[in-house]
């Protein structure tokens, strides 16, 4: 147990540490001091309602797309996809929001949300069959699969379903809209935040529960740990590595609530901004647990706002950095932390640390 907790827990916080000190050798080459740097990044995004809305609204697709990834991992898969299935489950959400428009909001929101959902799972589906029938591996799929769903929506949003002159959709109904989080907190009145952020918590009750709490999440982790054993336990593998691939792009489905249903009320052409990619460093950041992405997508969220905010004293690149350092020392650590709790495991099994 306490070498689990150290693995959960060490790496996140030495990658997030070494990755700012790093950062701070940058800062200081182009002339700035870090700790004032670091000072106002944090006190112009967390020092005020407007930053926390922000941080809020940045932190909900980082959610979706880190429980997308993390999904597909408890399960031994890769899923590389989600920028395409986040794309296509936004779309969906859209036409749902447009063409049934006469239905009343309590029966259209659900719909709506329902619709981004199976969007992103029947997307992830396809190469979910290719690797569960042929062995196809998803990795190629996905990113395959990503560049398809760009070229798709993009036919089909410049053909059939644009506003003239606009690389975005008509407006969904206003019954279709997602409130804002000023609703309930006035102090985030001038913030896009939005209702969709406490659909994002409720999906990291779902991943929470399945994982761990059903036969399906307990038939997932074992396939992610060993398809060799779970096969011989009488775990059907094809059908597992096609329920995770495919729930995995149903959260990454969910995206669209927050920029379609809840902020901009249209779907816009690459409005997502590589935040399906960013989604794999908040899964590896969180460790797939619903708990760490929680956290790693604030982390993340923090600094995209925070990015904006210290822009006249630095270039925004500076974020990148931060997060590409992060994901670069989370792997290391995690590796280096594993393999020495291995090495010390088997020392003891031949009984080298036994006095």
């Amino acid at each position: 147990m306490k070498e689990k907790l150290i693995l959960h827990i060490i790496p996140p916080i030495i990658a997030v540490v070494a990755s700012f000190v790093v950062g701070g050798i940058f800062i200081f080459a182009v002339g700035q001091s870090p700790f004032h740097i670091y000072g106002v990044m944090f006190s112009g995004a967390l020092g005020s309602a407007y930053g926390w809305g922000q941080i809020i609204f940045k932190m909900t697709p980082l959610i979706f797309t880190g429980l997308a990834v993390a999904f597909a991992f408890r399960g031994g898969l890769f899923n590389i996809g989600a920028e395409g299935q986040l794309y296509i489950g936004a779309m969906l959400t859209t036409i749902a929001g447009y063409y049934l428009r006469s239905l009343p909001g309590v029966i259209l929101v659900p719909l709506c949300v329902l619709a981004g959902f199976i969007g992103g799972a029947l997307w992830a589906s396809l190469p979910a069959i290719l690797k569960a029938r042929l062995g196809v591996h998803e990795v190629i799929n996905t990113i395959m699969m990503n560049f398809i769903a760009y070229a798709l929506i993009s036919y089909f949003l410049v053909n059939h379903f644009s506003v003239p002159e606009t690389v975005h959709t008509p407006e969904i109904s206003t019954n279709a809209y997602l409130p804002r989080l000023s609703l309930i907190i006035p102090a985030f009145a001038s913030s896009p935040a939005n209702f969709s952020f406490l659909l994002a918590l409720v999906a990291l009750y779902l991943f929470w529960y399945i994982i761990f709490k059903t036969r399906l999440g307990y038939e997932i982790r074992a396939v992610g740990l060993n398809k060799d054993a779970s096969r011989y336990a009488g775990i059907s593998v094809p059908r597992i590595t096609f329920l995770a691939l495919s729930i995995a792009g149903g959260f990454a489905g969910l995206v669209g609530t927050n920029f379609v249903m809840g902020y901009k009320h249209y779907f816009e052409e690459g409005f997502s901004l590589g935040v399906g990619f960013m989604g794999i460093a908040v899964a590896l950041l969180g460790q797939n647990h619903p708990a760490g992405i929680l956290l790693a997508s604030f982390l993340f969220g923090v600094l995209s706002h925070g990015g904006l905010v210290i822009n006249t004293y630095i270039p925004k690149e500076l974020v990148d950095i931060l997060q590409a350092i992060v994901i670069i020392f989370m792997v290391v650590f995690d590796t280096v932390l594993r393999d020495l709790i291995t090495a010390k495991r088997k020392r003891l099994a031949r009984g080298d640390g036994v006095s």
